[in-house]
């Protein structure tokens, strides 16, 4: 259990690291006139994933969880994997990448990185660390939890990231896709 809370500490360091780097995102991206959009629904992200790492410290201590070795290290990988493309993500946006939703007018969307595959590919790492972070030391009460109010969350931000950047006049699908939102 020691190199598990180590690992949830690994990843509330990042979440730090995360939010400092948005802050000077942010100041970047008002400094360049950019407008904020969804200030409503940023409480409820931020208290989502403060619980979700709360959930995978204290379900697997309270229910006394067990460390399954090939869900665990399965799980972990999956965690590795998020922290790449959530990362490969941040690098593609280099400072328009925020956690809150703040649109500079007149740039155009980013197609590269993993941003010319999908849509909103951290979201992805979103949903892949969500599910995975738990269930390494088979914390699935919060895996499942956290999985079900973060669908219902992503799609009020994915709602307004979308609505954002049709007011910014520059909705478009990446040229990966068809007009249909499929991939090609």
């Amino acid at each position: 259990m020691t190199w598990y809370l180590l690992l949830i500490g690994l990843v509330v360091l990042e979440r730090l690291a995360e939010l400092v780097t948005a802050r000077r995102h942010r100041a970047w991206s008002l400094a360049q006139g950019g407008r904020e959009y969804g200030r409503g629904h940023y409480p409820a992200m931020v208290a989502l994933h403060t619980a979700l790492l709360v959930g995978c410290v204290v379900e697997p201590l309270a229910a006394d969880r067990p460390f399954v070795p090939v869900l665990g290290w399965s799980a972990l990988a999956v965690v590795v994997a998020a922290q790449a493309l959530r990362w490969w993500c941040v690098a593609s946006l280099g400072p328009r990448w925020n956690t809150r939703v703040l649109i500079v007018p007149g740039l155009p969307l980013v197609e590269r990185g993993p941003y010319r595959l999908l849509r909103h590919p951290n979201y992805v790492a979103v949903v892949m660390e969500g599910l995975a972070l738990p269930l390494v030391h088979t914390a699935w009460l919060t895996a499942l939890g956290f999985t079900v109010l973060n669908l219902a969350l992503l799609r009020v931000r994915i709602g307004c990231e979308e609505a954002a950047l049709t007011d910014g006049g520059r909705l478009r699908a990446p040229s990966s896709f068809h007009a249909s939102g499929t991939r090609r």
